[in-house]
C-alpha cells in the first residue's frame, strides 16, 4: 500500500523553520505528528517572563516602572500557575519559589538593558503574517518600537546567551520578523534586537541584502519541508542534542545515538534522554 502523503502546514513561523533545519525528523513529530512536547522549566519560565513583560510595556511609559512589573508579576501569577505547562513542572514549594525567582531575574533583567519607560512603543506581541520569499509567515513581535523615529524590533531571550558562531540563526529570526513589518506597514524598520534579559543586547541593522539573505534561507527551508512531505521521508540529523530530544524514544536513529554516545562517555549525564541508556 503506498503511504499517504504527508500535509505540509499552511504556515511557517522562525520557530518551525529552525526546526526543520536543526532536524526534520524531529520536526515532522512535533508539526505533522503532533506528538506532546511538554515544555521544560526554562520555557516556561520565558513564556510568563514574556507574559509579564507584554503587560508592562502596554501600560503609558511613566508606568513602566520595576514596582509596577512586580505588582503585574504577581497578579498574573496565580493563571500561570494554573496552566497546564505549569503543573506539568510538578514542582513542590520550594521548586515553585526557584521558578518565581527565576522568572523574576529575567523581567527584572530589561532594566540591565534598557529603561522601558524612556522607549517609544508601537506594539507589543504584535502578529504578524505576509508572504516572504514566496513562503506564507507568520511570527510574533514581542516588542515594536520607534528609536529616533525609525522602527526597530525587539525581542526578548530568558535564556543563556549563546555563543557568536550560535548566533546567526537567532538573528535570522528577527530580520525577518522586520521583513514582516516592511510587508504589512510599507515601512523597513532600521534594526533588530535581541534583548537576553539580564545579560546583553543584542543589535543588527536591518538592510535589503540582510533581508534578502534571511529569505532566501526561509524559501530553502520551505522547499524542503514540501519535497519531505511529498516523499514522507524525514531525516534524522542525530547529534549530541539528541539528548534533550522529547522524541527520542520514537526515532531509532536517536536511540542508537543515545547508546553509541553513552558507550563513548560522550553523552552528558545532565542531558534528559540519558535516562535511557544509564
Amino acid at each position: 500500500m503506498m503511504e499517504t502523503m504527508a500535509e505540509a502546514p499552511p504556515h511557517l513561523s522562525p520557530s518551525s523553520a529552525s526546526a526543520f533545519d536543526h532536524c526534520p525528523r524531529r520536526w515532522k513529530f512535533k508539526y505533522i505528528d503532533r506528538l506532546p512536547e511538554p515544555p521544560g522549566q526554562a520555557a516556561v519560565v520565558g513564556t510568563f517572563a514574556h507574559e509579564v513583560l507584554e503587560h508592562l510595556c502596554g501600560l503609558p511609559a511613566p508606568e513602566r516602572t520595576l514596582d509596577k512589573a512586580k505588582l503585574l508579576a504577581r497578579e498574573l501569577w496565580p493563571a500561570q500557575e494554573a496552566t497546564d505547562d505549569f503543573r506539568a513542572l510538578e514542582l513542590d514549594a520550594d521548586g515553585s519559589r526557584a521558578f518565581r525567582w527565576q522568572a523574576w531575574l529575567a523581567i527584572a533583567g530589561l532594566w540591565d538593558l534598557e529603561d522601558p519607560a524612556t522607549v517609544d512603543v508601537v506594539a507589543t506581541e504584535r502578529k504578524v503574517t505576509a508572504e516572504l520569499g514566496g513562503v506564507p509567515f507568520l511570527g510574533i513581535v514581542d516588542r515594536l518600537d520607534r528609536i529616533n523615529g525609525k522602527l526597530v524590533v525587539s525581542d526578548y531571550k530568558s535564556g543563556t546567551l549563546p555563543r557568536v558562531r550560535w548566533r546567526e540563526d537567532k538573528l535570522q529570526q528577527v530580520v525577518l520578523y522586520a521583513a514582516a513589518v516592511e510587508a504589512i506597514e510599507g515601512e523597513q524598520p532600521e534594526t533588530a534586537r535581541l534583548l537576553y534579559l539580564g545579560q546583553k543586547a543584542i543589535d543588527v541593522t536591518v538592510t535589503d541584502r540582510k533581508i534578502e539573505e534571511a529569505t532566501g534561507q526561509l524559501s530553502e527551508t520551505w522547499v524542503g519541508i514540501g519535497a519531505a512531505c511529498s516523499a514522507n521521508e524525514f531525516e534524522a540529523k542525530t547529534g549530541v542534542l539528541c539528548g534533550w530530544c522529547p522524541f527520542v524514544e520514537d526515532c531509532p536513529e536517536g536511540r542508537a545515538e543515545l547508546t553509541r554516545r553513552h558507550a563513548a562517555g560522550k553523552l552528558p549525564a545532565h542531558a534528559p534522554a540519558s535516562a535511557l541508556v544509564a
